[in-house]
Order: structure tokens, then sequence, then C-alpha cells
């Protein structure tokens, strides 16, 4: 439990803790005001036995027993309120804190560790931690201090008896103890199959068009089914190992708590205790087990803070790439690529290879699919480490920058876009933090989206669903390129950028492209013919190395893979739909 608790305020923030130990702090009071209702009854029975109560006993034992359950109402609000703002304000900032420390991790990282892990520490896990966890620590921490004041409070009146409370105390948390760690295995095991059930539901909600398009909601039922039966045999054990464990700890209190009754009645009889005494035992039996019954219904569940202490500490310790350079400004906007290998885990994607492109050119990548186009165009940013070679810009390695300066020079514009769940206005602005609304308009104009805009219900205002859900491919494309426009970044990567756009929103494209591009070093991959015939020069990448190198005129000259891929593409553009009369 200890162990428990350490991880637990290790996670807190410094504001956090303090008001986690505060609240605890404030416990050893409400077990206090709790316990004053001890003396106050002692008055009032020894007064009757011994003659009859007075009236001004029983006003001042009534006096202490209600300013007790003021203090002790006051206290719990406060404690209450400090356990709820810690436990929030923790899961929040942990939040914002995986989210950054994710900002620097290799792209792979999210690749290897799947969606579904990544979402379930960002919501179950933290959502568990702020009110789960919090809560837990808390009543623990209450009810043991609560019991152990109550106890040692019945030393002053009857040792004997207090000492069978302590003992019974003792053996309670020792058995909450074997509890947690019967539950251990089990709990891991609970925790790694809600992270499977999540992946795949995740899975099944954004594959669903396929799954719909090919007919599988056998199988995919089956996989869903599968993780959740899952969930639910772990979930089922853990709560029978809890239940089993919790009445056998429930008999030794009640059991206790007749054993000091039986006590109490057994030494009064012997002459041992008065009466007074006795009555105040019998009474104290039925109340000390009180708080602690509370520690044993919440002690289940520390094994389930452990486990959320320990997934978010795994997420913020995955590995990052070195980002502690320095905050360097490119002397220039040349790229340079010197013998650079690249793996996947173990499969080598880019092999080999070096090229420069010099600021304020284009460059375009073509090539099969799967050849390595994209991977190139991601080591460029420093998406990942290269295994072996360098990537320079301006002169400097791309590792020798703080990571924050190497992405200010670089702007993106990817084929699959994704826009947040937020207004227009704010997603353009999202390449410029605190950009007026005059220059989120200029940037919309500039990348032609500023007239489907107006013609939105809300304007700029308009609030875009998930992914951008509710707009076309074409108007996300332009949105995005509004969003680049603004960053007004020296290097621009286009990566498929009109692969997915209708003819009708081809034109208004190109045109939000080259206003985008201009006077910048441009990198594109592209499979359109007019898209890179006018780069400055064109790399055909197979197989993770340059096959051919050159301008269009040049490579069209030479036989190989780039005049047989514009030969294609010409032959695919003159298609047309015949009809034969009959």
């Amino acid at each position: 439990m200890l162990r428990t608790f350490k991880k637990f305020f290790d996670l807190c923030g410094e504001k956090e803790r303090k008001q986690f130990f505060m609240s605890i702090f404030l416990g050893v009071f409400h077990a206090f005001f709790a316990a004053m209702r001890i003396p106050a009854v002692y008055v009032v029975i020894k007064a009757i036995f011994e003659g009859g109560l007075s009236e001004k006993q029983a006003y001042v034992s009534a006096g202490i027993i209600f300013v007790s359950i003021i203090l002790q109402t006051a206290v719990s609000m406060k404690t209450t309120m400090l356990q709820t703002r810690a436990g929030f304000n923790t899961s929040s900032f942990k939040r914002i804190e995986i989210a950054e420390h994710l900002r620097y991790v290799p792209m792979g990282y999210l690749n290897d560790e799947g969606l579904g892990k990544i979402t379930s520490v960002a919501t179950n896990t933290m959502e568990s931690f702020s009110g789960i966890a919090a809560r837990c620590v808390l009543v623990i921490s209450k009810g043991i201090i609560t019991t152990l004041v109550i106890v040692l409070s019945m030393f002053f009146f009857e040792a004997r008896i207090a000492i069978v409370a302590l003992i019974t105390m003792v053996i309670y948390l020792v058995g909450t103890e074997f509890m947690i760690r019967a539950e251990g295995e089990d709990s891991d095991a609970f925790t790694t199959s809600q992270d499977s059930m999540v992946a795949r539901i995740l899975e099944y909600v954004r594959g669903i068009a396929e799954v719909r398009n090919f007919d599988l909601f056998g199988k995919s039922i089956t996989d869903v089914d599968s993780s959740i039966d899952r969930f639910t045999r772990y979930s089922t054990r853990m709560e029978s190992i809890y239940e089993v464990a919790m009445f056998f700890l429930n008999i030794l209190t009640k059991l206790s708590g007749i054993v000091m009754m039986i006590m109490s009645i057994a030494f009064y009889l012997g002459g041992s205790m008065s009466l007074v005494y006795t009555v105040m035992m019998i009474i104290c039996s039925f109340m000390i087990f009180e708080s602690l019954d509370q520690v044993g219904a919440f002690n289940g569940l520390t094994r389930t803070i452990e486990n959320c202490a320990d997934k978010v500490s795994e997420a913020l310790m995955s590995p990052t790439m070195d980002i502690d350079g320095k905050e360097l400004v490119p002397e220039s906007m040349t790229l340079t690529v010197k013998n650079v290998d690249f793996s996947y885990d173990k499969r080598k994607i880019i092999d080999g290879v070096s090229f420069e492109i010099p600021e304020r050119t284009t460059a375009a990548f073509v090539g099969p699919s799967g050849g390595g186009k994209t991977t190139i165009t991601q080591l460029l940013a420093r998406f990942w480490d290269v295994d072996n070679g360098r990537i320079l810009l301006g002169g400097t390695d791309v590792r020798e920058y703080s990571y924050d300066s190497l992405m200010k020079n670089f702007a993106f514009v990817f084929q699959n876009v994704y826009l947040f769940s937020d207004t227009i206005e704010n997603n353009i602005r999202f390449g410029k933090p605190g950009a007026s609304r005059e220059e989120v308009i200029k940037a919309a104009k500039a990348a032609c989206c500023h007239d489907f805009i107006m013609e939105l219900p809300d304007g700029y205002d308009t609030m875009i669903g998930e992914g951008g859900a509710n707009l076309s491919g074409g108007e996300r494309q332009r949105i995005s390129i509004a969003r680049a426009i603004m960053k007004d970044a020296p290097i621009i990567i286009l990566d498929e950028a009109t692969a997915n756009v209708d003819p009708e929103n081809e034109k208004l494209l190109m045109k939000a492209v080259e206003s985008l591009t201009k006077e910048k070093t441009v990198i594109m991959i592209a499979h359109r013919l007019q898209t890179v015939e006018n780069a400055d020069q064109i790399f055909v990448i197979d197989h993770g190395k340059i096959v051919q190198h050159g301008s269009h005129s040049e490579l069209m000259n030479e036989e190989g893979i780039y005049r047989r891929f514009i030969s294609e593409r010409k032959e695919a553009a003159g298609w047309k739909l015949g009809s034969r009369s009959a």
C-alpha cells in the first residue's frame, strides 16, 4: 500500500501533492472531531450512573457532539474539495504532459504501441486517476487515521479492550495487503485487456466503411466481442477475489466487535471494569470499525491505482529523440542528405541516399508505391533519426537543432488532411497561434477557401466535425494549405497534396499551392505530370534508392522508371468512355 501511495504522489505535481497532503493532514482533525463524541457520551453515561444527569452536563455533552459534527462536516467538505481539485488538475496536467512528450518520440513509437494504448492512457487511465485513484487515497488514509485515533483514545478507558481493537486493525490491514497482491496478476491482465479492447473498438469504428464494403461484420464483431469478453473475464476474476477477501475481513471486524462486547461484560462481572467503562466499550465496539470497513471497500482499487501510475509513467518514459539541441537559425534553407540509411525495425527502407536541394528550388520525388518517398521527406523534418549518414539544413546537422527551432522551418500539406473539432478559424490559426481574424482571412483568401467558408452558416465560426467530416476533400485540403500559409515556413513539404481532389477543385487547389510555395524551398511527392514537370530537379525513388535524378526533359530522354511513369499517365489521361451504336 505504501508503495502504491508513493507512486501516486510521485505522479502528482508539487502543488497537487501539497493539496493531497493537506487533505490527509485535515483527515487527522476529522478523526479527532469524530473521537470527541466518545468523551461526550462518557460524561452523560457517568452522570446517569452516579446519581443523575444535570441540565448543564446534558447541554455541554450535546454541545460537544454538535460542534464535533459541524467541524467534522466542514473538514470533510474541505478535504473533498482539495482532493477533487488536485485529482482533476493532476489528470489535466498529465494529459498535456503526455501530449507534449509524444511530440518528441519517433513516429515509429506510435506505430509500434498502437493508437489504442495511447488512447487508453490519455482517457481511461487518467479518468481513473482523477476520480477513483484520488478518492481512494483520501478514503483509505482518512479511514486508517480515524480508526487509529479512536483505538488510541480507548487506551484512556480500558487498555485490554483497546489492544484487541489494535490487533484487529493490524490483521485487517495485513489482510487487505494480501488481497491486493492476490489481485496483482489479474490486475495487470485487466489493464492489458482494457487497452486491447479500446484498440479493437477504435479499429472497428475507424474501419467501418471497409467493414461494410466487404461485409466483414462477422470477423470484425468477433474480434471486438473477444476483446470485450477477455476484459469481462479479468474484471470478474478481480471482483471475485475482492468479494471473497472482503467477506472474511468483514467477518473479522464483526467478530472482533462481539469479542470486545463479551470481554467488557466479563470484566464487569469479574469486578475489574466499572459499569460506565463497560457501557463505553460496548458503544465503541459498534463504531470503531466503521471507518476501517471503508478502507477495505476502497483497498481493492489500490492495485488499479498502481497500474494507472505505471502506465502514465511508461508513456512519459517512452524514448524520445535527442531534442536538446541549440536554438539555431539556418544560414540557408539548403537541404543536404549524405549517405543516409534508415530502417523500420529490421526492414531497410532507405539505402545509402545522397542528394542536395538548394534553397528556393523545387524538388519532386516520384517512384513506385512503397519505395521510400514519404519516408525521405519525413527524415528531412526529423520525424525519425537516421540510422547512418547525415541530414543538413543550412550546413548544420538537423540533430544539432532543438526540435522546436528545426520545426519552425517546415510546413506540411499531407494527402490525408486532419482537421480538429473546432472552428474553421481556429483550424487555420493552428499555423500561427495568436493570429488576428484579418490574418486568418488573408491566408484563407490566398488558399482559395474564403468563398466557400463565407457560404457556411457561421462563416469562420463554423464548427468542423472531428477530422473535418462535414467538409469535402478539396475543402479540407485548402484549409490545410491556409494553415501552412499562416505558418509561413521557408520549406514546404507536399505529400500527394492533390492526389484525391476532383477536377473542379484541382484548379483552385493548384492556385492555393502556388500561393503557398512562392519564394520557398519546395519538396513534393506527386504522381501528376503537371505537378512534377516544372520541378527544378526530380528524384526517382525505388526500393529505398535514388535510381534516377535530373530535370523532366533530361529524364524523358533516358530509358527508365520516370519515362514509363509519364507515359502511363499520359495514356491514362487520354482514356475516354466511348459508346457503340446498336
